[in-house]
């Protein structure tokens, strides 16, 4: 097993020969990964937001689901990856807070799912696992030999996608 790389909120990173890439604490907030099973190269972005499109001063590309996904991939590719090949897993989205109103601007988790799967189909990237929506937060870890992402609930335990 070779070293596991931890990727913050709002950041994104990628692995390979072995290595894994974690993030912690997944609520609204949704893991994307991205995995080439034939390189064995690995993305993963912690996405806070669905769209950069409605901010003026995007300081932080990898904060978004549109602009985090188009650097996410060109990594991947510069590692060795083929876009072609690419398959997506993602997880979290959660609604972490239960809302009197009505509004739809408040779930964020339920928007960064739907615009991460919009913008997968946009890029002709199959979704091959979605464990998204609930109220709890998740940690998640992507192995780049198997491609196997483990999803940590805290009172749920541990599956795979």
């Amino acid at each position: 097993m070779g070293k596991v790389i931890k990727v913050g909120m709002a950041d994104l990173n990628v692995a390979k020969s072995g290595d894994c890439l974690t993030t912690l604490g997944l609520g609204s907030c949704i893991g994307i990964t991205l995995y080439d099973p034939i390189s064995k190269v690995a993305g993963l972005a912690h996405i806070m937001l669905p769209s950069s499109k409605s901010i003026k001063n995007n300081s932080n590309p990898a904060k978004f689901a549109d602009t985090a996904m188009d650097i996410l991939i060109d990594k991947m590719i510069k590692a060795g990856a083929r876009k072609t090949r690419l398959v997506s897993k993602i997880a979290g989205g959660a609604q972490m807070f239960s809302f009197s109103t009505k509004n739809d601007l408040m779930k964020i988790g339920q928007r960064n799912a739907i615009a991460t799967k919009e913008i997968l189909k946009e890029k002709g990237i199959r979704l091959i696992g979605d464990d998204t929506g609930g109220n709890f937060g998740r940690t998640i870890e992507i192995n780049s030999d198997t491609g196997i992402l483990f999803i940590k609930t805290i009172g749920k335990g541990t599956k795979e996608i």
